[in-house]
């Protein structure tokens, strides 16, 4: 399988060169469709992008934020409050730092009694947003663990075969176990998916992956993201590509 990649020296610069990527895609989803939908990930990686967004004067203040929608790929089943939480750690690094209207952050409801009964919810609110054909966000972002795990999708995983629900309730092979993830149908819709990942400890999956030679039934979830009428890039640093 081969990987479509853009290699930085650094986090720091992959994390730059993945945001104007971002900002680029967020420009010409505005112009053609008056909205940008980006599916976001957890994650150290992220995460600095996200602060990047939030810190640099240029990128913040170009944003169009009343058009910008935030959605999340995977969250964990712990209150919006957990240290745990992946809408905490965007809410600390980006959420709270720029002008987006609360109606346009759209977090999974891990209020609710049930991981299902959250799973279903949120299932609900992307058919409410996109309506009923399998939702193209314009971006999604996503990072690879290191047995090939994507969003919370994890070898192995019942929700792997799921081909109707948007958003699945999973139990993960991780702490904490209870979480929701979008399933294969959502992300592999995307206009555009993007693979964060950065230091060496990832290069042996990413080996493990472009050996692949069948990646729509790979034991990695991650190698499973091919979108229908989409690209797939992996931002990659030095550490990472070695």
């Amino acid at each position: 399988m081969k990987l479509n990649t853009r290699v930085s020296p650094d986090i720091d610069s992959l994390s730059r060169a993945a945001l104007e990527q971002v900002l680029a895609d967020m420009q010409e989803a505005v112009k053609l469709r008056g909205r940008f939908a980006i599916a976001l990930s957890g994650g150290h990686t992220p995460s600095k992008m996200y602060a990047l967004w939030a810190q640099n004067e240029k990128y913040r203040t170009e944003t169009p934020w009343d058009r910008v929608h935030l959605f999340w790929g995977d969250e964990r089943y712990v209150p919006a409050d957990d240290p745990l939480s992946n809408y905490r750690m965007t809410r600390e690094t980006l959420i709270s730092h720029v002008p987006i209207p609360a109606a346009n952050v759209h977090p999974a409801p891990t209020n609710l009694p049930t991981p299902q009964a959250a799973a279903t919810a949120y299932d609900a609110d992307l058919h409410q947003f996109f309506g009923s054909a399998p939702p193209a966000f314009d971006v999604t972002l996503l990072g690879v663990g290191p047995e090939g795990h994507t969003a919370s999708l994890f070898p192995g995983s019942p929700a792997l075969e799921e081909k109707k629900k948007w958003v699945e309730a999973v139990t993960a092979q991780a702490a904490p176990p209870n979480r929701l993830t979008f399933t294969l149908p959502v992300l592999n819709q995307s206009r555009n998916t993007y693979f964060l990942a950065a230091g060496a400890e990832k290069k042996e999956i990413l080996d493990a992956i472009r050996a692949e030679s069948d990646p729509a039934h790979s034991q990695y979830p991650a190698a499973r993201i091919q979108p229908v009428d989409g690209r797939v890039l992996w931002f990659l640093d030095e550490a990472a590509s070695r």
